[in-house]
């Protein structure tokens, strides 16, 4: 009679190690799947990712400006106070000849009076502060003794605030050169992506690209509307002079120019002083919230942090210096996000 013996079962060790190696394999066929290489976006994903850190790099610009604005006014504002200090070091030393020589004077007629005396080796302000020492002193020696205490405060108040704004400028620097670099990994991120595409494609966006521009450019010289005013005409004459200009970040022309830093030189050329930034620039004369009271000339603004400046050439068209990679052109005020008119 044939004997039936169970099937031997599988130990736990041998389970635990069968289990372990099924999970592996799951995860190597996991991290296989993920190692795949991407799909190569195509031309318009390029350009529309490009767009956008070109958008950022704009937006990180204006603050780099901004920075750099606050700098040269620290720089000069410091500079203005430590003059003041030095020259207000030369009139405390005056002062303390002249009292020097009328202790000089006193010395020669019989001896220096004691609390003279003792103010020639230290501070005044211990004496001036107790009547009785006034009490012992000339009339023409107080009026010495006021206005060195005088000049010592006006000295240490200009002392404090030039370390005040010592430090600021340290903070500004700090914050400048993080702007700098922000912009810099923004377009380096832009170039890695355009040079993703081939020979083709990267003409094919350029020419699209000079399409766009060639056609603002015929719709704004159909008929210009007239301009806000003599300085506004002026300034719009000199933008369209630097057409072709490229953009440069930071620069302020006359050869490059970012956004702020060509309608900031335009506007001198016609003899009026602006602020540097879009933020700023923002900020004054007359807002114009409708695109059809828009006269050439006036500065137009777009985004809603307010980070693209223009100047409007009428007929719906902005004359501006748009990004990287890009020249000062004509553009259609529909293709940006508008936010506001002003008249200078």
């Amino acid at each position: 009679m044939a004997s039936h013996r169970r099937p031997k079962q599988p130990s736990r060790a041998r389970v635990t190690v069968l289990t372990t190696a099924a999970a592996a394999a799951v995860a190597i066929s996991a991290q296989a799947a993920n190692a795949a290489p991407s799909a190569k976006p195509s031309k318009d994903e390029v350009k529309s990712k490009v767009d956008k850190l070109y958008e950022e790099a704009e937006q990180a610009t204006e603050k780099y400006n901004g920075a750099k604005e606050k700098q040269e006014k620290l720089q000069k504002e410091i500079s203005t106070i430590q003059d003041n200090v030095a020259r207000g070091q030369q009139d405390l030393n005056k002062l303390r000849d002249s009292l020097g020589s009328l202790a000089a004077g006193q010395y020669r007629s019989g001896g220096i009076d004691p609390s003279l005396q003792l103010f020639l080796s230290s501070n005044p302000d211990d004496y001036l502060d107790k009547a009785s020492t006034l009490d012992q002193l000339s009339g023409q020696q107080v009026d010495a003794l006021k206005k060195i205490q005088d000049k010592q405060r006006e000295l240490a108040q200009e002392r404090a605030e030039a370390t005040e704004k010592l430090k600021d400028l340290a903070s500004t620097r700090t914050e400048l050169g993080k702007k700098k670099d922000e912009v810099k990994a923004k377009l380096a991120e832009a170039q890695k992506l355009l040079n993703s595409l081939t020979a083709k494609e990267k003409a094919d966006l350029a020419a699209a690209d000079q399409a766009r521009a060639t056609r603002a450019s015929e719709r704004a010289t159909m008929g210009n509307s007239a301009p806000a005013s003599g300085r506004a005409g002026a300034a719009f004459s000199a933008a369209q002079s630097r057409i072709g200009s490229p953009y440069v970040y930071g620069a302020t022309g006359p050869s490059s120019f970012d956004c702020s830093g060509l309608t900031s030189w335009a506007y001198a050329q016609a003899g009026v002083s602006i602020p540097r930034t879009s933020q700023a620039q923002a900020n004054i004369g007359t807002r114009i919230y409708s695109q059809s009271q828009l006269q050439v000339g006036d500065l137009v603004f777009f985004y809603g942090d307010l980070h693209h400046v223009g100047l409007y050439a009428g007929n719906g068209q902005v004359l501006h210096a748009p990004h990287t990679g890009a020249s000062v052109r004509y553009e259609a005020i529909g293709n940006m996000p508008f936010q506001f008119g002003v008249r200078v």
